[in-house]
């Protein structure tokens, strides 16, 4: 997607930003939402919290990227579609009512080309995370994970793919639907064991793309 011609449409309109730390919500879900939020610098995590209140997590989201486009563009509010977590340091994101917004998007042909094209990568994503958690056990849905994470975060080394992004176990469970933690544990510790992936600095090592790659439909 053409992300500079958005922020550069933003720029020029002196729309606001606000800037939230590591662990801040920026919407919970079901709540009352004003405003879209477009994601300029950082990483967040949407989830979804199911009926036993576990949390169900959705995707990473890397800036820059809309974030709350979804549901009418009619409504001065709306309820929020999932919670969004800042992930990194910090994040910035630009603030803007969301009738004004979607009067710029009627408006401006690039914008509507770039909407369609948000609302088919989701789509995409969407349909992908669901074969994923359906066509494979947990180790298999362990692995398709981190695939996804090494084209995300990946950082080239001598011996693999460095995932360049801090992941708890806690939150692996809750992207694969995996109960516990410690069942994410016994995965990794396996997976190390058979020398396809390493733990380097409390981050994940990929030395062994081609058994990723087995577990993801591409």
């Amino acid at each position: 997607m053409n992300n500079s011609y958005l922020l550069s449409f933003l720029s020029q309109r002196n729309i606001p930003t606000i800037t939230r730390k590591r662990h801040a919500y920026l919407t919970y879900c079901g709540l009352e939402q004003q405003y879209t939020y477009i994601l300029k610098e950082g990483v967040v995590k949407t989830s979804i919290i199911l009926k036993d209140g576990r949390e169900f997590n959705i995707a990473y989201l890397k800036g820059p990227n809309i974030i709350s486009l979804l549901r009418d563009e009619i409504s001065s509010y709306t309820s929020a579609p999932f919670n969004v977590r800042v992930e990194t340091e910090e994040a910035t994101f630009y603030l803007i009512p969301r009738v004004e917004f979607w009067n710029y998007i009627n408006n401006d042909r690039k914008l509507q080309d770039y909407v369609k094209e948000y609302y088919r990568l989701n789509l995409a994503e969407a349909i992908q995370r669901q074969q994923l958690m359906s066509m494979n056990g947990r180790t298999g849905a362990v692995c398709a994970f981190l695939y996804t994470l090494v084209h995300q975060f990946g950082k080239e080394h001598k011996n693999g793919w460095l995932i360049d992004f801090p992941v708890t176990n806690e939150d692996i469970a809750g992207f694969c639907g995996i109960s516990t933690r410690n069942s994410v544990n016994r995965i990794l510790h396996n997976l190390k064991e058979q020398g396809i992936i390493d733990i380097q600095n409390q981050k994940i090592l990929v030395m062994d793309m081609l058994y990723m790659q087995q577990y993801v439909q591409e």
